[in-house]
């Protein structure tokens, strides 16, 4: 164990400096050693997280002390632990987690007395959130064992099961009053963009609705707008909602009555905590993509910053038992997410890191600091962007460009350091340690910057958001050392899907593209296998396939393969996947057309390439597909 520490958690500082470009496999081993949220123990002493070190989870000490392994056993190679739902009991007897280890999601106790496991629950069906009854003797959670997400109750630790809610909506994200008679949940219109947080008691009876809310999408069937969260004393419940422009936190009476702002701001606040003794609310804030950490009075008055990192981004905040300090995780544009504990008084104490993700080497020091640019594009969007400038050009040579188009769309890429192979800041350092200047943009349609600008694209994806990709590309030419006559664009997801869109709308402006597990033509994608969420997404951005079909054809970048004039390099995953067909059947209109391209697929995947290897090579293809057709010399002679 002291071996494995000290190898994982070492410092970088006591290394030299090397100038030369990180291979694939130090960025691949700069990935974070936490993930999840932290969750203190009852008496403050440890905080419970994920841990890649451990395989699963393991006690971190706020002292800085070694952390400790928790050695709950996940089965064998395949099966998962559910990090987002790997819990604590409130006394401490126990810890609650989701795997598929007997052969679907089900809900297992491991048991902090005598390290004994139990199957609690033998749905066979999934689960996407739980939480513990204040008393340890239920769990409520959410299951579609019936074909729709219902609420369910379990005892601990006999395993009687209980279903709570039988509406044909998804009712997800349950949670408890702090006397355990009631449960208070959420309930998804059948469009996924109105929720209602409902109240009923523990047995289903007497349920009423509290608080709707209108009109914020949730592409995750619940997972965005979260656990509603009542305060210590069960008189009020905290939720997130757009009413104001911006997500921002309102607090409503559980009795009923209109809601209030619990810190108006123009920027998107996240993860909303109430304090042990309910005076006091933690939460993050998105500036430009950094995200600071805060602390507001539930009577009122301007919130204060406990944490601040320019560039940074702070995720996850948990307070401690007594409510003196704030366990979080923090990242920067350099360094993987780290946990950290800091006093909730503001300015009292500097926040305590308690983790070192980053690999012996002086990493860091030889990573690209990206540069937040900003640059004007139609309609009088400024758009966000980060840009990666290749560190050793020559003197006299001219870098080539790539935009790289996030996913979502209502992504967002932000402050931190995100794993190499992910196709987000770790990819751009492999990129721009090899000569190209990488641009980031947050076009018209990401998340962090208002509900207007987040809708910006709906009903008109490849075409108006199109406009912010050839704008950050005529932002690239205005630079002294980049290449104008070269510029490249990739993404995956959506961000492989506005790359087809690039290169059949805009066909002069890319001199290559490289496609990502894209969707090109969403009449057969609807007409085809697909999945809930994504039509769910298309009916609210395009509008419902029966009554704008046209529009969901307008924005298909299959339709316009004639008009291509750059290399295509299209990639994915082998496997089963709504759409997975979307990127051959691209391919096969490419062939047809006569238009130079390639087309590769990675085993052992889904349409998305995820493994460690897979991702590796990936890499290495599209270097090798950049490097021929954005530095070779033909356009030069041209």
């Amino acid at each position: 164990m002291v071996a494995v520490l000290a190898i994982l958690f070492a410092s970088a500082s006591d290394a030299e400096d090397d100038p030369e470009p990180l291979t694939i496999d130090q960025l691949l081993s700069i990935t974070s050693v936490v993930s999840g949220a932290p969750q203190w123990a009852p008496d403050g002493n440890s905080i419970l997280m994920t841990s890649s070190f451990a395989g699963g989870l393991a006690m971190f000490s706020p002292d800085g002390e070694a952390p400790v392994r928790v050695p709950i056993h996940l089965g064998g190679s395949g099966h998962f632990l559910s990090s987002q739902m790997a819990d604590g009991s409130p006394a401490g007897r126990w810890i609650s987690y989701v795997s598929n280890k007997s052969g679907s999601p089900e809900i297992w106790l491991w048991s902090a007395e005598d390290g004994a496991e139990t199957q609690l629950t033998h749905l066979g069906a999934r689960i996407n959130s739980k939480t513990w009854a204040p008393d340890e003797g239920f769990i409520a959670f959410a299951s579609d064992r019936h074909g729709n997400y219902d609420i369910w109750t379990v005892s601990v630790p006999e395993g009687k099961l209980r279903r709570i809610t039988r509406d044909k909506r998804y009712e997800v994200f349950p949670t408890w009053t702090p006397d355990a008679k009631r449960l208070v949940y959420v309930r998804l219109d059948d469009a996924w963009a109105d929720h209602d947080v409902i109240v009923t008691d523990a047995d289903g009876a007497n349920a009423r609705t509290v608080v709707s809310d209108s009109d914020f999408f949730d592409y995750g069937a619940g997972t965005r707008f979260g656990y509603p969260r009542v305060s210590p004393d069960g008189t009020s419940v905290l939720f997130p909602s757009h009413r104001s422009g911006w997500i921002n936190y309102w607090i409503a009476p559980l009795a009923g009555g209109d809601p209030h702002p619990m810190s108006s701001a123009e920027a998107d606040q996240h993860e909303a905590q109430w304090s042990p003794d309910g005076s006091s609310i933690v939460y993050t804030e998105n500036h430009d993509g950094r995200y600071d950490l805060r602390v507001v009075s539930t009577t009122g008055g301007a919130p204060q910053t406990l944490v601040s990192e320019d560039p940074g981004r702070v995720s996850s905040p948990a307070w401690s038992p007594d409510g003196q300090k704030v366990a979080f995780t923090m990242a920067t544009l350099t360094r993987p997410a780290d946990l950290f504990v800091v006093s909730a008084k503001p300015g009292t104490h500097e926040p305590r890191q308690l983790t070192d993700s980053m690999p012996a080497g002086n990493f860091e020091s030889r990573l690209v600091v990206p540069e937040k640019v900003h640059y004007q594009s139609s309609d009088g969007f400024t758009i966000s962007a980060y840009l990666y400038r290749p560190p050793h050009l020559a003197p006299g040579k001219k870098a080539p460009g790539i935009l790289w188009i996030h996913g979502g769309p209502t992504g967002q890429y932000r402050d931190m350091f995100e794993p190499f192979g992910e196709g987000g800041s770790g990819d751009a350092q492999f990129f721009a340690q090899r000569g190209y200047a990488v641009l980031h943009p947050n076009i018209r349609g990401s998340s962090g910057y208002g509900k207007a600008f987040e809708d910006g694209n709906n009903g008109c994806w490849g075409h108006c958001d199109l406009e912010d990709v050839v704008a950050g590309v005529e932002y690239l030419k205005s630079l002294p050392e980049i290449d104008d006559t070269r510029m490249g664009i990739t993404g995956t997801s959506y961000g492989g899907i506005m790359s087809l869109n690039a290169v059949t709308i805009a066909p002069d402006v890319f001199q290559a593209a490289i496609a990502a597990s894209a969707y090109a033509d969403w009449v057969h994608f609807y007409r085809s296998e697909n999945e809930l969420r994504h039509v769910k997404l298309l009916d609210y951005e395009l509008g419902p396939f029966a009554t704008h079909e046209d529009q969901w054809r307008r924005s298909s970048a299959i339709h316009g393969v004639a008009d291509i004039s750059a290399p295509v390099f299209l990639v994915h995953g082998v496997g089963r996947y709504p759409g997975s067909d979307q990127s051959e059947l691209f391919a096969q209109a490419l062939t047809n057309q006569y238009k130079p391209h390639r087309y590769k697929t990675y085993d052992d995947e889904n349409y998305y390439v995820l493994g460690l290897a897979n991702r590796r090579q990936l890499a290495l293809d599209m270097l090798a597909f950049f490097d021929q057709f954005l530095k070779d010399d033909a356009v030069a002679r041209d």
